[in-house]
């Protein structure tokens, strides 16, 4: 029997299992010519403000082994001109819409929220806990527990659609804060966030990219990212996870599937290749059916710990 890509996660469902991951795809906007949008499982959008944005200085990127640094910032058109501009686009190409929610202040947080979530296509929300937070002297979000989870419950709170809160990788105790996001009314968690880092240029003695530290994505992070989706998942099995972080082939996301995910985004390998999304699709394919799996939902989570002693699993 041909296995089934479509998941289901406690009620949202997407045609198969990889979503772009936010910011890839920008809003939407000039990527239909690019990217087949209706082979997606879902676009996450970039993250939205209430207002435009610009994002930070220029230059915003810069190669590093094995990852892609980045630091634009917030460089989108604001909430309502995605919505009557961008948004319409997606819908009509077919494809589930995941808004990425973020802000300075709690209370964009709100409006950015209350923009988004009742338009039609949106099926979930994202929230972005990265972001700078002006009523904390620029401190990240997630910097302290209690204003991230003050945040993720406020927009859940609101939304009447699915929130997930996405996390970074390195705070103290990553899974005590995904159960405090999931009791603030997180409806699942998307791990992980860009890992913070730098490039240097020795030549020319100065940072590479012009805002110094920003966000490493690609094949570098992918074991970081792997091991929150394990963590988080064994403490909170009935929770969905969406895995991220370095994912650029079927094998890769079959690794996150078994690790906990129940779905997985992909982000830089879209970047340097459009029609990636299909292979990964097709690569879960094949192993569905060399292994004997009707869906992805029967991967989630059997990864089995190899025996210290004899070697085996």
């Amino acid at each position: 029997m041909r296995p089934n890509l479509a998941v289901d996660l406690h009620g949202l469902r997407f045609p198969q299992p990889v979503l772009s991951a936010s910011g890839c795809l920008a809003t939407g906007h000039d990527v239909p010519a690019l990217v087949d949008l209706q082979k997606l499982g879902g676009v996450v959008t970039r993250s939205l403000t209430f207002g435009p944005s610009k994002g930070w200085a220029t230059p915003r990127s810069a190669e590093t082994p094995s990852g892609l640094l980045t630091a634009v910032g917030l460089q989108n058109p604001g909430a309502l001109a995605f919505v009557e501009e961008d948004l319409p686009r997606l819908v009509k190409a077919g494809v589930p819409v995941v808004a990425s929610v973020a802000g300075a202040s709690l209370g964009e947080y709100v409006n950015v929220a209350s923009t988004v979530h009742l338009k039609p296509g949106v099926v979930a929300l994202e929230v972005c806990v990265s972001c700078p937070d002006d009523e904390r002297e620029g401190e990240p979000f997630y910097a302290r527990p209690e204003r991230l989870t003050e945040i993720v419950g406020a927009v859940a709170r609101l939304s009447r659609v699915p929130v997930f809160a996405k996390l970074p990788p390195l705070l103290p105790g990553l899974v005590e804060t995904a159960q405090a996001c999931v009791r603030a009314g997180a409806f699942g968690l998307t791990l992980i966030d860009a890992v913070p880092a730098l490039a240097v240029d020795p030549q020319r003695l100065r940072t590479r990219t012009a805002t110094p530290v920003g966000g490493l994505s690609g094949p570098a992070i992918k074991p970081v990212a792997l091991a929150a989706v394990y963590q988080v998942s064994r403490a909170l099995p009935d929770v969905p996870v969406m895995g991220v972080g370095g994912i650029t082939t079927g094998e890769d996301a079959v690794e996150f599937l078994l690790a906990g995910a129940w779905a997985v985004q992909v982000g830089t390998a879209l970047l340097v290749d459009p029609s990636v999304h299909v292979e990964i699709a097709q690569g879960i394919m094949r192993y569905l059916k060399e292994k004997g799996f009707a869906s992805p939902d029967e991967l989630r989570g059997r990864v089995r710990v190899r025996d210290a002693e004899n070697g085996s699993a």
